[in-house]
């Protein structure tokens, strides 16, 4: 019963994380992101689903402190991670910040990790199916949102910012950079690992549905990045059939018909002017680029002292207003020197790098992928420098869908039969 619970509540846990936004939360009148409420409101749904789970799972086996040091011999990286977060808090707790920021958007994916090893393949299949469901339900609303005209909820920045006429769809996960994000990490897994959906004639199809509505959702480099590597990964595979590697001839065929579909789509589609607006987008960013200027020419105004450890809140929040940047700092490390300082956004990104080393250790190979596309949308947005679950999300999309494989090695047998000794020779 302990084992159902624990997979019932990171099944939660899940669906709550693809589907359960800032902006829905704010919507029901629960003070996530706005000013106001208690300290429970602040908390997303995620996080006390994985809590409970994760609680249940350290006292399964009426050893809590074992189950403890068990978890962390098997992943000593995380130590150093959670050490980095810890000096994080103490800043935050000295300075009266609020620490609720810290916890789900860097907690959260390691109390996640560390619950999920621990399930058996039978227990994670739920949370698999969990994830295909969740996602291609935000891409149909994605859709919706993008020809409707119409949004499912507000788009809410925090600090009861809320933007209003934005044409980007953003569907269950609460803003457009975030769904495209998710979407194009989606795309990325369906890509690299077949099995995720093993009759071809079904995930051709999907990854092509999947990757239209990037154009919806609005995420130029989400859609730019997926279809680098799309590309590359399509030379290489161009390059072992030069070489004499053999495919099967059912799959060109396959290929072909697909590549002259996807193009007549396209045609059709810029025809019409369904994508107009993201095309548009790509050459009038509506001063996004300008932004991202501004981020450099903020740091400035600060002295050695506030670069290193952090300066003022009130300061800090003045002079975004003053350069335009209301709607956050478009960059991870940029922002995190802003709130943090050097010295903590260095811990940080130490203790984020050795988090990634144990998770792309129980991976294959394909998530290097999705860490690329981590990577990019860091530099390139507010990402996770801000209060939200995308790390959660990306994680969650490595551990469940590009686990590492096992090999399984065939059993000993004896050679001619049963196994006699040889006798000794006096």
């Amino acid at each position: 019963m302990i084992d159902g619970a624990i997979v019932g509540l990171l099944l939660l846990a899940v669906i709550s994380i693809f589907t359960i936004s800032s902006a829905m939360l704010t919507d029901w009148k629960i003070h996530y992101l706005t000013t106001g409420g208690n300290v429970l409101e602040k908390f997303h749904p995620a996080t006390y689903f994985t809590g409970l789970a994760f609680v249940l799972l350290l006292i399964r086996n009426g050893d809590p402190i074992g189950a403890i040091n068990r978890m962390f011999a098997e992943a000593k990286l995380l130590l150093i991670y959670l050490f980095c977060w810890f000096l994080l808090l103490l800043q935050m707790l000295a300075l009266e910040r609020p620490f609720t920021v810290i916890i789900d958007t860097f907690l959260l994916p390691v109390m996640l990790c560390l619950s999920i090893w621990y399930l058996s393949p039978a227990q994670r299949r739920p949370l698999i199916w969990a994830i295909h469901f969740a996602i291609l339900l935000n891409v149909i609303l994605g859709y919706y949102e993008y020809f409707s005209g119409h949004r499912l909820f507000e788009l809410n920045l925090g600090a009861n910012l809320i933007v209003h006429g934005e044409w980007r769809s953003s569907a269950l996960l609460g803003h457009p950079l975030t769904a495209s994000g998710v979407v194009a990490a989606y795309i990325l897994a369906l890509i690299l690992r077949p099995s995720l959906c093993p009759w071809r004639a079904l995930r051709l199809p999907l990854i092509g549905f999947c990757l239209a509505s990037l154009m919806a959702f609005g995420g130029r480099t989400a859609l730019i990045t997926v279809l680098v590597i799309s590309s590359v990964l399509a030379c290489v595979q161009v390059f072992r059939i030069l070489r004499g590697g053999r495919i099967p001839l059912l799959l060109v065929a396959m290929a072909i018909c697909v590549v002259f579909a996807a193009g007549a789509c396209i045609v059709v589609a810029l025809d019409l002017g369904i994508f107009d607006k993201m095309l548009v987008r790509f050459g009038s960013d509506h001063g996004s680029t300008l932004a991202r200027y501004a981020t450099f020419a903020l740091l400035s105004h600060f002295d050695w002292h506030e670069l290193i450890l952090g300066p003022d809140p009130v300061r800090a929040s003045a002079l975004q207003t003053a350069y335009g940047l209301n709607y956050g700092i478009e960059d991870f490390w940029i922002s995190c020197i802003v709130q943090f300082g050097l010295v903590h956004t260095v811990l940080l990104s130490i203790g984020l790098a050795a988090f990634f080393v144990e998770v792309l250790q129980r991976a294959s190979g394909a998530a290097w992928a999705i860490v690329v596309l981590i990577l990019i949308v860091a530099v390139s947005s507010v990402s996770f420098s801000s209060k939200n679950i995308q790390l959660a999300q990306f994680v969650l999309l490595i551990t469940l869908l590009l686990p590492r494989t096992r090999q399984r090695v065939a059993p000993v047998r004896a050679i001619g039969g049963r196994y006699r000794p040889a006798p000794m020779s006096v």
